[in-house]
């Protein structure tokens, strides 16, 4: 891992990883992209981490997006398919994910929140797609068709202007808003709320989720129903109904 890229592995489960490159605007360089794809391979190998939160350095930025210089310097045309590692396309995850969008998330920036499951973002954030502003391209942000609606996607590519965090709610791009300065705290408040929950209910209730994405209604349900089978047949799947007649806290083992 680079040091442009921090690693916090807290006891409670939580990883927060946060790109600290401020002075470039936790602008995805070449270092930034190295340290996030380490980021991320660590926290899925860990097992004692179920859940990870991204966010940026400083008040000001959560990531400016794309390194136009090293475009410029290398003659990029079609960027790698695995330049960028983003959580469930290019690098593998079985974990929840949330975003922590702490200033203005512009192209590259957009895309990795986006990547995230969830999303908590400062009510100063400022989110746009701006790759029409620089004659680049934006085929990442075809999932935003399951997010918002197409008429609102279809501004927001062809325009390249910020949005605000309030309208980045309001159209249902972010989850949920909170004061500066108080976004990690936000985030890790959700981050726990996620985590109340059994393990594999959690892990089966996410790839239904994304199943529904993907398929149509019959083929969704059959696959949904696979994805629980693992679930319902575990310790947790008992000991969740025990620990409410006897009213007392579960204890989930995830297996």
């Amino acid at each position: 891992m680079t040091d442009a890229v921090r690693f916090d592995a807290r006891p409670d489960g939580i990883a927060v990883i946060t790109i600290d490159r401020p002075e470039q605007r936790n602008a995805l360089t070449r270092e930034v992209r190295e340290g996030l794809r380490a980021a991320w391979k660590r926290f899925e190998g860990d097992d004692a981490l179920r859940i990870a939160i991204l966010t940026g350095s400083g008040d000001k930025t959560f990531c400016a997006g794309g390194d136009l210089k090293e475009m410029v310097e290398t003659g990029m045309a079609v960027p790698p398919r695995d330049m960028f590692a983003l959580p469930y396309d290019t690098i593998e995850l079985s974990k929840p994910t949330i975003a922590a969008v702490n200033g203005v998330a512009f192209a590259g920036g957009w895309m990795i929140a986006q990547a995230c499951d969830l999303c908590v973002a400062s009510t100063e954030a400022r989110f746009a797609i701006t790759e029409v502003k620089v004659g680049r391209g934006s085929p990442w942000a075809a999932p935003l068709i399951h997010m918002i609606g197409q008429r609102i996607f279809m501004e927001i590519v062809l325009t390249g202007k910020p949005i605000t965090a309030q309208r980045a709610y309001e159209i249902g791009l972010v989850n949920r808003l909170a004061e500066p300065g108080a976004v990690l705290d936000a985030a890790l408040d959700l981050a726990r709320e996620v985590l109340e929950g059994a393990p594999l209910s959690v892990r089966a209730a996410r790839e239904t989720v994304m199943l529904s994405t993907e398929m149509g209604r019959s083929a969704a349900l059959a696959a949904a129903r696979a994805a629980h089978e693992h679930m319902y047949n575990s310790q947790d799947a008992q000991e969740g109904p025990r620990a409410f007649a006897e009213k007392r806290k579960p204890v989930w083992r995830g297996i």
